[in-house]
């Protein structure tokens, strides 16, 4: 590997996935102010926030390690044209769950990289996901099961385990519902010889 990578991201999965796939790199999370910047154009659309947010956290971690590639992601939820941050807690994963439910939503999915301070690669991806009507019952369980990973995750699901029981359908890549279009990004980062062709 010739270039430093950084992954500028807190996100377990995301680490995992990119570890898992060889990659050789560090993670320095980044400090962006989210809500700084979604009230500075409130709107966006659920694509533009999403790159906007990748660039930012990507454009932040560079200005402190200009030498390096810096990856930025983020993803952002939109059901009827309503966008949905993280829950901030078990009782409103909940209720986001129910709204869910039954319904269509979209996760857009934003994904850069900063080098010397400027963003020389963007990647957008719009994956569509249908959940199913399951049972109070069931969501119970679910609940229950699923823990922390409630509050991990924009739409109060890890779809790499037991959150892929509460779809009937899906419409995207694997890797970019889990918030990393990793593809895409490996071949940016071969064709930049960040890593080996």
């Amino acid at each position: 590997m010739s270039e430093r990578l950084i992954l500028a991201s807190g996100s377990a999965i995301r680490k995992r996935i990119l570890e898992n796939a060889g990659v050789t790199f560090q993670v320095v999370t980044s400090q962006t102010d989210e809500d700084a910047v979604k009230d500075s154009k409130p709107d966006w659309t659920a694509s533009a926030l999403a790159a906007r947010l990748a660039a930012d956290k990507a454009l932040a971690v560079s200005a402190l390690h200009p030498d390096a590639h810096v990856i930025g992601a983020d993803q952002v939820l939109s059901l009827d044209g309503v966008l949905f941050d993280k829950a901030r807690n078990k009782t409103e994963a909940r209720e986001r769950l129910l709204a869910f439910r039954g319904k269509t939503h979209e996760l857009h999915g934003g994904l850069a990289i900063a080098r010397k301070g400027e963003i020389i690669w963007q990647h957008d991806e719009v994956s569509t996901l249908v959940m199913r009507d399951f049972s109070d019952v069931f969501l119970a369980d679910y609940m229950e099961s699923a823990g922390d990973e409630l509050t991990a995750s924009v739409g109060c699901y890890a779809y790499e385990g037991l959150g892929a029981q509460l779809f009937s359908e899906v419409r995207g890549d694997f890797y970019a519902i889990l918030g990393l279009p990793l593809l895409p990004l490996l071949g940016f980062l071969r064709r930049d010889g960040v890593i080996e062709p």
